[in-house]
């Protein structure tokens, strides 16, 4: 079954992918260990701490394997940016070149075709679904979400927004934005995506069907071109931003009701987005970066992930075992809010990520800062 399959299970939005038996690669982790031991550090790029509890997940990588110093590039960085820092440094063996990457799914066959990846199958290879992973190793899924509406209570204190269009009402001027630049993030991507497609485009139409849905938000003035990260949410900059639900959920943990952040999942133009890791082609340190892989893809390092709401990719295998903790469980959105979610493929995600990329400064004309 494919991610485009219907969700309706009450345990995970994966649990109806199926896996193939694990026949788990026989990685010597201590002798890899060693070897990056040697090399000393690691360097990544684009992971905020809040992102899906990374800030958790990097210290434990830490406690796991000391002696490895993590050297933490440009945080709030987006996939394209991702791309660009590997390209940018090809020659470079200081601290400035991206060992791994964490980019959407769109991005890792471009990466892929463009040479600035290299091959590395985790142990635990055959427990990540077929469609979520290049069949050679140069790129594999990680953990998904859906994108939410996360609302300043302080802010809006009416009735929160329900659907994508009722971001279009009077009340909501000057309040909506995206966690990211159209152009270059992700997340602000399959935003734009989803909105088109909750005009009821299909999905082949749906890009230019988003960027005409922002244009009218814009051209209303209920859109904000600013990065609606956490503080851009808490300062009532961006009352109402739109991005991961994981992110989101984060945001609101972290606020502590300072301001109360509630979370909506809409109800038409639902949209999951897979994220992938790779290893640069270029990677000064690559032990260190296959490690981190396999730290990534252990049951520790999946469950950190779901600490920070994410689903990791290996949610099923998890399930099946029992290693799913229930005080994690209980903190994640019922199940049903994602019934609806669409799973765009890379195709789609390719020539929509192409078309909003390309089209937004001409159609919409908002910069995002």
């Amino acid at each position: 079954m494919t991610f485009k399959s219907a969700l309706t299970t009450s345990v995970s939005l994966l649990t109806v992918l199926s896996f193939a038996a694990p026949t788990f690669a026989q990685t010597d982790l201590a002798a890899l260990y060693e070897a990056a031991k040697t090399e000393g550090q690691l360097t990544v790029i684009a992971l905020p701490h809040s992102w899906c509890n990374y800030g958790g997940v990097i210290e434990g990588f830490k406690a796991a394997y000391p002696g490895i110093t993590v050297n933490e590039l440009n945080p709030d960085a987006g996939s394209a940016d991702e791309l660009e820092a590997v390209r940018a440094n090809k020659g470079n063996t200081g601290p400035q070149a991206p060992d791994v990457l964490d980019i959407g799914l769109a991005f890792g066959p471009q990466a892929k075709d463009e040479g600035l990846l290299q091959a590395y199958k985790v142990s635990t290879w055959d427990e990540i679904p077929d469609d979520a992973k290049d069949a050679d190793g140069f790129w594999y899924g990680d953990y998904y979400g859906v994108l939410a509406f996360g609302i300043n209570k302080d802010i809006i204190t009416g009735d929160n927004p329900a659907s994508w269009a009722d971001l279009n009402k009077d009340e909501f001027a000057n309040s909506v934005a995206l966690a990211g630049d159209p152009r270059t993030a992700n997340n602000a991507i399959m935003s734009v995506f989803a909105a088109g497609l909750s005009t009821g485009a299909a999905q082949d139409a749906a890009a230019q069907a988003g960027l005409d849905y922002f244009k009218a938000l814009n051209d209303k003035g209920n859109f904000v071109p600013v990065d609606a990260e956490a503080a851009a949410i808490a300062q009532g900059t961006t009352p109402i931003a739109i991005n991961w639900d994981y992110n989101l959920l984060a945001a609101r943990d972290n606020l502590n009701g300072n301001p109360p952040i509630e979370v909506v999942v809409p109800s038409d133009g639902v949209v999951a987005g897979v994220y992938v890791q790779a290893i640069s082609a270029f990677a000064p340190h690559p032990n260190a970066a296959k490690l981190w892989m396999e730290y990534l893809y252990s049951d520790e390092g999946q469950l950190g992930w779901l600490a920070g709401y994410c689903h990791p990719i290996r949610f099923n295998a998890l399930a099946e075992a029992g290693k799913l903790p229930a005080d994690l469980m209980a903190k994640l959105p019922a199940a049903e809010n994602y019934a609806k979610a669409v799973f765009p493929s890379i195709e789609e995600q390719n020539a929509n990520k192409a078309t909003i990329t390309g089209g937004w400064d001409s159609t919409v004309g908002a910069s995002v800062q």
